[in-house]
Formats: C-alpha cells, sequence, structure tokens
C-alpha cells in the first residue's frame, strides 16, 4: 500500500476490504436511491415542502461519503492489496461527483500528503491561511475546471431535456447538494484541519483533529475531521480513524 508520510508499517484492519467495499457501496446505492428519488420522482407541493430541506441535507451528507470512499480509494484503504478495484470504484464515484478525472485529483491529494500546509500542497493557500472564503475560492477553481463544467451542464440538460425532469427538482436536489458538500468537505477536511491557528501544529504533517464524538464525526464529514490520525496513517479507513483517534495519545 501506498505510505506517502513515511509513518510506520502499515497494519490493516481484519476483513478491512470487505467492509471498506461493503460501506461504500450502500453509500454510492443509498446516493443513487436518494438522487433519482428526489429529481425524478419527488413532487414539489405546500405538503411535500416540509421534505426538501431533509432531503437535501441526505443528499448532501451522502455526496459528502461518496468523496471519501473515493479518498480511500486514492490510498489504496478501501480494498487493499487490489490496484484496479480501488482505480475503478475511484474513477466512477469521482465521474458521478462532479466529473472529476481519478488520476489528476489523486496525484493532487498525494501531493497534499507530500507537503501538508506549505507552497508545496495544492490543497493550501498560503496567502490568507486563516481566511475560510478566499481559501474556499481558490481551491473549488483549482479542482471544479471545465471538464467539471462541461459534464454538470450535460447531466442537467439530459435531466431537463431527456428525461423530463422538473428545473426545480433538478436544482434543488442536484446542484444544491452538490455545492454544499463541496462546502462541507472543504470546511470540515481541510480549512479546519490546516488553518493556521494560534497554536502551532504539532508535527511535520501542519494537521489538527476535531474533538467531535463519534456521531458528530460521522455526520459531519465521515470521520474525516479526525485528520492528524489520518494524516500519520494514511491507511486506516474512514471508518477506522475514530478507534485510531481513540488510541491517539493524549485523546
Amino acid at each position: 500500500m501506498h505510505d506517502v508520510t513515511g509513518s510506520s508499517k502499515p497494519i490493516l484492519r481484519p476483513f478491512q476490504a470487505a467492509i471498506g467495499l461493503a460501506l461504500g457501496l450502500a453509500v454510492v446505492f443509498a446516493w443513487i436511491a436518494v438522487h433519482v428519488g428526489s429529481v425524478f420522482l419527488f413532487t414539489l407541493s405546500w405538503k411535500t415542502a416540509p421534505f426538501v430541506p431533509l432531503l437535501v441535507a441526505v443528499q448532501c451528507w451522502l455526496t459528502v461519503g461518496l468523496f471519501i470512499v473515493a479518498h480511500d480509494a486514492m490510498h489504496g484503504s478501501l480494498a487493499p492489496g487490489w490496484h484496479r478495484l480501488n482505480t475503478a470504484v475511484g474513477t466512477f464515484i469521482l465521474t458521478i461527483y462532479a466529473g472529476f478525472a481519478w488520476r489528476r485529483i489523486r496525484d493532487a491529494h498525494m501531493a497534499h500528503h507530500d507537503a501538508p500546509g506549505t507552497a508545496d500542497d495544492p490543497d493550501f493557500f498560503i496567502d490568507e491561511p486563516e481566511r475560510f472564503w478566499p481559501w474556499f475560492r481558490t481551491f473549488f477553481v483549482r479542482y471544479f475546471g471545465l471538464r467539471s463544467v462541461l459534464f454538470v451542464c450535460t447531466v442537467v440538460t439530459v435531466y431537463i431535456l431527456v428525461f423530463g425532469a422538473s428545473v426545480f427538482n433538478v436544482v434543488l436536489f442536484y446542484g444544491l447538494p452538490s455545492l454544499l458538500s463541496s462546502l462541507q468537505l472543504f470546511y470540515f477536511g481541510t480549512f479546519l484541519p490546516h488553518r493556521h491557528e494560534e497554536e502551532a501544529f504539532r508535527d511535520r504533517h501542519n494537521a489538527r483533529s476535531n474533538e467531535f464524538g463519534y456521531m458528530a464525526s460521522l455526520l459531519s464529514c465521515f470521520h474525516f475531521g479526525y485528520h492528524h490520525e489520518h494524516h500519520s496513517q494514511p491507511w486506516v479507513p474512514w471508518w477506522g480513524l475514530p478507534d485510531q483517534r481513540r488510541q491517539a495519545p493524549g485523546s
């Protein structure tokens, strides 16, 4: 497995591939079910309006989950030892997520691990490392390029003109969760862990972990907020990070 940090030898969890793939499939199928149901089958009315925020929130969370599963595939922790399977799953998920190119996103993420919080980190905003919106704007523009714009425009066009989906449904249940999920991922998975604060970072990983409990950690970013643990042992899958956090010194 690719160790991008030079940390201790990777230790795999029992049945890691089986658990990771099962959870990954659950996230993917749940996302597809909510996506299809809300975009094509949901009828917007005064009676159904109260369910809109719930559907948007659930789909936003599942979209975050999609990326986290793809992220595990980048590190090979989704199915350890199955390089082609990790690549296939990651490619599929990043495509439906926003038309992202697997190799480009994976290489950028590996560069992030090689030099976190430095000028060589593509995810870091060295000009203003304590301000959210300038950093997010740079982050968003860097990854959401022409390929993604064309992909999203094609999906929206096909949904509306070919399958007859409501414009409101497409905006509410496809566009809005996608944008909100990018904010959620960035805030909990990049900005909070790597922003500069008065207290210095503890080591060369230039990352800190939040103090959330299990459910808050799961709901916020699929445990990706336990970020120092992720950087120190990137072979640990997302569902193993809470246990890794409990074992960390001083936790």
